[in-house]
């Protein structure tokens, strides 16, 4: 097993450049352990942890609704937004400047292969940096992602996910409210979920959060909970 991963932050970059530049490391990837099981050799697969913010965009997974975009093409242009749909999981979400996108690109026979697990390890890694911060997390049952007062009424979600995974190979990722604008999910139903509420560090300890302070304890504690080694 290979467990070093490159550690990659891309800073604030188009979402299509992003999505075109994790296809071809995913494609890389699998066309690799095609090989070694079609040569029956061992040559490692590589991994990767990519951060990065976008400019304003919707995407909307496989799974997801068009209406749940309450925006059309003309309203979508004032709000200087963009729309994609995609190939991941979940249903549509929002990115934007002072959010934490982060998209793991590993082969997962390279830790465990469980999709389930994969999940449950990023939001970990979550909980555990708002623990850090002072912030309570925790998990909604029946969705993914990482929510605050998960356990009443006042549920509201503070991280997205939504992955692909073929041949144990993962893309896409996560979506942290650090210093979001959360106006920008007024104009969506957030994950297909039209009775909660979305937020951020910053609206929760009112104050602006050193983004770079963030993904340092983030790595740290994705490192830490997958047992990988980040260069």
């Amino acid at each position: 097993m290979n467990k070093k991963v490159e550690f990659i932050d891309w800073g604030l970059t188009d979402y299509q450049e992003a999505w075109r530049k994790q296809e071809e490391i995913f494609d890389q990837t699998v066309a690799l352990k095609i090989q070694n099981r079609t040569n029956n050799t061992q040559l490692k697969t590589p991994n990767y942890l990519i951060f990065c913010e976008h400019p304003h965009v919707y995407t909307l997974g496989k799974s997801g609704k068009p209406e749940n975009l309450l925006l059309d093409d003309a309203a979508l242009l004032a709000k200087g937004a963009t729309y994609h749909k995609i190939n991941r999981g979940g249903d549509i979400t929002y990115h934007g400047p002072g959010q934490l996108v982060g998209y793991p690109i590993l082969d997962l026979d390279n830790f465990f292969t469980d999709i389930h697990l994969y999940l449950r390890t990023l939001e970990e890694a979550v909980i555990y940096t708002l623990a850090d911060f002072g912030i309570i997390g925790g998990r909604y049952p029946g969705f993914t992602g990482v929510w605050i007062d998960a356990d009443n009424e006042r549920a509201r979600k503070i991280c997205a996910m939504g992955v692909r995974c073929s041949r144990w190979v993962t893309m896409h990722g996560f979506a942290f409210n650090v210093n979001t604008d959360l106006d920008y999910f007024k104009n969506i139903v957030p994950c297909g979920i039209d009775d909660k509420d979305v937020t951020s560090m910053q609206r929760e300890l009112d104050y602006v959060i050193d983004m770079e302070d963030v993904k340092e304890r983030l790595k740290y504690h994705i490192s830490t909970l997958f047992n990988m080694e980040l260069f």
